[in-house]
């Protein structure tokens, strides 16, 4: 007797069927799919020019490499344990943030990524932005990035489970494919051989792991015997100061103040860029007119910045100690040494050494080794105006105060000042208005209601910021003008240098690293030695550059030394300079 089969039955069997049809195919997709995501985690690229990323579908070599690994592992032992996966799961998490900041900082800062430098700076630059915002942001912000370091170790940890167990023993099952994992094995070993570059590059991304080997070089040098005396290199040109007389190392100078001011991010793109140079001439002008009025002479030059876009310690102990610090463990090296620098030189010869730091609002430990012997922070100026950005601080209100607070009398010890600016610095805004009442600059209502306003609703925009860097200069060009109008209670002499290029975002794709340097003294003499060293009598530097901002240590040196060759006459200097003046 047959049984028919009732109709519950026969509605059951397409979806049986069905699921028997998906049943093969979802390891193959899973398979396919953990794959994809290994590959993908490690060959991502920037989203230029933000902090974002997009993905690439290129070969990743450290995923390559995890395959083969998988392969042999699988072959030899079976299936990694519960345990070896999680280890692979938190070496291969690294492996992606370290791609992350491989991709993303030479996109923002025009430089490599240096774990030992941008570690340090990255949670002071966190900490300075998230005092601008309300702690429930931070929070927030706090809770997402947890979030997707859990997501991502989840996600990885699912990938290499099903690389281990479902397609790693497939391959090893189907030979069909060996060939696409021999076609991936030998694109990697010809991409990191270069030996065909224009084939390679578009099918394999570069990898990550030279990065972390770059860092544990760079750490095992700074903890071998005798390491840090191999790493320095001499300045010998600081050194023969030194040895020198007082009176005959800083002669030239006879006494006059000096005032160092680095001008963040002030790069030769200031000259060069095709929209930002024409756009700044005409604050250029008045700058030069402000100088011919004043009776000063200006001579300028290119020189090459120790870094690009941040880390502008990096440009400033160059210069101060005269050696070349592009390699930034050597800056972090030179910390931990008692190396003489200008500020040695020029405590030795009777000068008060002070640093005017707006940008600072903690305790900076590293000032011990500048050896300043007054120091002035954000906080010691007490500016009661509205914060610009994250910056808080305008350039022109910190050197009026810092004046107001320790005035310059004519019998006081002359004063070396070291003036690292701050509002210039990256996203560039909000511009602040310059202030000529220097009084109410001063005051508790530096720029009036309706600007504070400005200031305060002002928006940034990061995809272009351009605009704001051309302000921005401007602005420095006027306060800086606007300084030189007011009465100066001694002969000063200033030096304003760039501490490094804008970011490639803002200087644009390949920029040299070069910066201007300006020399602002009303002595024909003394500019003659600048001269003398290939300036150009003018605020418009030109090419070629001088050399390394270590090189300019020693120019420096040589011009305000008693014994200097003068090159070519003041007279002629000076004619020069405001020919040049006049045609800017």
């Amino acid at each position: 007797m047959s049984v028919q089969p009732g109709p519950g039955a026969a509605a059951a069997a397409p979806a049986r069927t069905a699921r028997g049809r998906f049943r093969p195919v979802w390891p193959a997709l899973s398979a396919l799919l953990a794959l994809a995501l290994l590959n993908t985690a490690l060959s991502f690229r920037n989203w230029w020019p933000t902090p974002g990323i997009v993905p690439d579908l290129r070969l990743a070599p450290e995923a390559v490499a995890l395959w083969l690994a998988l392969l042999a592992w699988v072959a030899w032992r079976g299936a990694p344990s519960r345990r070896a996966l999680a280890w692979l799961t938190a070496g291969y998490a690294l492996l992606v943030v370290g791609r992350y900041f491989d991709v993303t900082v030479p996109t923002l800062f025009g430089r490599p990524v240096n774990l030992y430098w941008d570690g340090q700076q990255i949670p002071r630059f966190l900490w300075v932005s998230a005092r601008d915002h309300p702690w429930w942001v931070s929070a927030v912000a706090v809770l997402v990035v947890v979030a997707v370091g859990w997501a991502l170790v989840r996600s990885l940890r699912w990938a290499l489970g099903v690389a281990a167990t479902r397609a790693a023993p497939y391959a090893l099952r189907a030979r069909w494919t060996w060939v696409p994992t021999g076609a991936a094995a030998l694109a990697v070993v010809l991409h990191l051989a270069a030996t065909v570059p224009g084939v390679t590059w578009h099918a394999v991304t570069h990898p990550v792991t030279p990065t972390y080997a770059r860092q544990a070089v760079l750490l095992a040098t700074a903890f071998a015997p005798g390491g840090v005396e191999a790493a320095l290199p001499r300045a010998e040109a600081l050194e023969a100061a030194l040895a020198a007389p007082p009176a005959q190392a800083l002669g030239a100078l006879a006494g006059r103040d000096v005032e160092l001011v680095f001008l963040e991010s002030y790069g030769a793109m200031a000259f060069e860029h095709p929209r930002v140079a024409p756009a700044l001439a005409p604050a250029r002008a008045r700058l030069a007119a402000d100088l011919d009025t004043g009776g000063y002479l200006v001579a300028s030059a290119f020189v090459r910045a120790a870094t690009f876009a941040g880390a502008s310690e990096l440009s400033h102990l160059s210069l101060l100690a005269g050696i070349d610090l592009t390699d930034p463990l050597r800056h972090d090296l030179l910390l931990t040494t008692d190396r003489p620098t200008l500020t040695t030189l020029f405590r030795r010869a009777g000068y008060q050494t002070v640093g005017l730091y707006p940008a600072l609002s903690w305790d900076w430990a590293e000032r011990a080794f500048y050896g300043f012997d007054l120091f002035l922070d954000g906080r010691d100026l007490a500016y009661q105006g509205p914060p610009l950005g994250y910056w808080k601080v305008p350039d022109q209100f910190s050197r009026a105060r810092f004046e107001q607070l320790h005035p310059r009398a004519a019998g006081s010890p002359p004063r070396f000042l070291f003036f690292p600016t701050i509002t210039s610095h990256l996203p560039f805004g909000p511009v602040p208005p310059v202030q000529e009442d220097w009084d109410r600059l001063l005051g508790a209502d530096p720029f009036g209601a309706e600007a504070a306003e400005r200031l305060k609703n002002a928006y940034v925009d990061w995809l272009d910021m351009l605009p704001n860097y051309v302000g921005m200069f401007d602005y420095t060009y006027r306060w800086l003008g606007a300084w030189l109008r007011r009465p100066q209670p001694r002969e000063t002499v200033k030096l304003w240098v760039g501490d490094h290029q804008p970011a490639a975002s803002v200087s644009g794709e390949g920029a040299p690293w070069e910066v201007p340097v300006h020399v602002v003294t009303r002595d024909p003499a003394l500019l003659a030695r600048f001269v003398a060293q290939g300036f150009t009598p003018g605020l418009v530097p030109q090419r070629p550059s001088l050399g390394g901002m270590h090189d300019l240590t020693a120019m420096l040196l040589r011009a305000f030394a008693g014994d200097a060759d003068a090159g070519p006459s003041g007279a002629a200097v000076a004619a020069s300079a405001r020919l040049a003046a006049a045609a800017e």
